[in-house]
């Protein structure tokens, strides 16, 4: 048998592909997230509150099911809503 990065076992091989496949779906998730939350911050610099609203309620869906499906930490996702929730409140008053 050839030598392997990872360990020889058939498991560690099959978890090492395991992981690049999470790993690039998981990055595809958060590029999206980070898309979104800059489109608020956009909105909130052009003080259009209506779009960013929207536009909140998709980032808050969208990290709400990263931090289900552990892709972010409750917390991490907690406090990016919380926020921009502030934002868009400061923006509003």
């Amino acid at each position: 048998m050839t030598k392997l990065k990872m360990g020889r076992h058939t498991s560690a091989i099959k978890e090492s592909r395991k992981n690049i496949v999470h790993h690039r779906a998981n990055t595809k998730i958060k590029d999206q997230i980070k898309k979104l939350i800059k489109d608020v911050n956009a909105a909130i610099a052009k003080k259009d509150a209506a779009v960013a609203k929207s536009t909140m309620l998709k980032a808050f869906a969208a990290l709400d099911k990263a931090a289900k499906k552990n892709i972010f930490h409750k917390n991490n996702a907690d406090r990016k809503k919380s926020r921009m929730a502030l934002k868009i409140k400061t923006l509003a008053a």
